[in-house]
């Protein structure tokens, strides 16, 4: 008798990559949460945190190279690639849902801000697409399904920030709207490693598909 595991594994084996139909999503990827530079990193230091060690260390060390390979190529394929940013369209946050003003208010996170800005080492082109949420995820606060089925993309590759956040639900967003997704897990990242483990192992369970950079980049060239 097959079990569930059979089935979820014989379902991934199935499914077919069309590159005329990808794109990729790069989540959040800014310097208010994204940098060591920036103002979540600062806050955590300033209360005597350790957590932004591991956050940090696996941003600049996996999450900015590997994100950056993945853009490389999709700008190479001529496949497009959406930012998705998080912030205030104003220092005040009152766009904000209730349970999001503070953090974007401590953090300084609002339209304008170099805090709300995309890293200098990710930086879009002009021929990328920049979506701005107010949300965990895109999907609630953005026009990004619009866009995505106007661009006939139906097959996504996401890497970010954070894993057990914005990155996630945003995923399971899409996986419920019938996209077929795809976690980079070595170009996503978040401040505990077991949280970030603990995604993958559920995210890959029914929800769509869990792979390493270069097992993308291979099946996508």
């Amino acid at each position: 008798m097959n079990t569930t595991t059979d089935y979820i594994n014989a379902y991934t084996r199935k499914r077919k990559i069309s590159v005329s139909s990808t794109a990729l999503l790069v989540i959040d990827m800014q310097y208010a949460t994204g940098s060591k530079e920036g103002a979540l990193a600062r806050q955590l230091k300033q209360q005597g945190s350790n957590v932004g060690e591991y956050r940090f260390e696996r941003i600049e060390k996996f999450v900015v190279p590997n994100s950056r390979k993945m853009i490389d190529l999709f700008h190479h394929l001529g496949r497009p690639v959406v930012y998705i940013t998080i912030g205030a369209a104003q220092a005040n946050a009152h766009d904000a849902p209730f349970h999001m003003k503070e953090l974007f208010v401590k953090l300084g996170n609002y339209v304008g801000s170099k805090e709300h800005e995309i890293i200098e080492e990710l930086k879009p082109l002009e021929t990328d697409y920049v979506l701005r949420k107010t949300t965990i995820g895109a999907f609630a606060s953005t026009g990004i399904d619009s866009l995505l089925r106007s661009l006939n993309c139906d097959q996504l590759y996401l890497t970010g920030v954070s894993t057990n956040m914005c990155v996630e639900t945003t995923a399971r967003e899409a996986a419920d709207r019938g996209y077929s997704v795809t976690l980079v897990e070595d170009a996503c990242g978040t401040t505990h490693e077991d949280l970030h483990h603990s995604t993958m192992k559920n995210f890959k369970r029914l929800f769509g598909s869990v792979k390493s950079t270069d097992e993308c980049l291979t099946e996508l060239k």
